[in-house]
């Protein structure tokens, strides 16, 4: 990364507007032009510095669902399970632990009854025993990371 990088992520954090261009927006702020951000934004993503830049969203506000859920998944059969967890298009992302629940994911979805069903789904496809941790309370923390 170089200082346009670090200073484009460190000027992202704080969001897009929310207009016709918001790169465009974005890249004036910057003082470069809305292509060389694009393009920089998509160089990115590419090498993995980034993993995605998309809006945060309060799915329960829509009628959606999430929740956190693990599972513990044996060493020698951890990537067909996590391919399998992964496969669905409700499971947002997924990281290895080191912990009995080895295995830990997010689950979205368009209503509360589809997480019993999406977790009902992995159960079946790994013969893993799911565990489903609901959010109780929600805080904001907006946590900014300098690059």
């Amino acid at each position: 990364m170089d200082e346009l990088d670090r200073a484009i992520i460190n000027h992202l954090q704080g969001g897009l507007q929310v207009c016709e261009r918001p790169y465009l927006v974005a890249a004036n702020e910057l003082g470069i032009s809305e292509d060389a951000l694009i393009t920089r934004l998509a160089s990115l993503l590419e090498r993995g510095i980034l993993t995605r830049i998309g809006p945060l969203f309060q799915i329960e506000r829509a009628g959606g669902a999430f929740t956190l859920a693990a599972l513990h998944a044996p060493a020698e059969h951890y990537d067909t399970i996590a391919a399998k967890v992964n496969a669905l298009p409700e499971v947002a992302h997924n990281y290895e632990r080191e912990h009995e629940l080895n295995m830990w994911f997010v689950v979205a979805t368009e209503t509360p009854q589809q997480i019993v069903e999406v977790i009902s789904a992995i159960e079946q496809d790994t013969g893993c025993a799911v565990f489903n941790f609901p959010k109780m309370k929600e805080y904001f923390v907006e946590l900014k990371l300098r690059a």
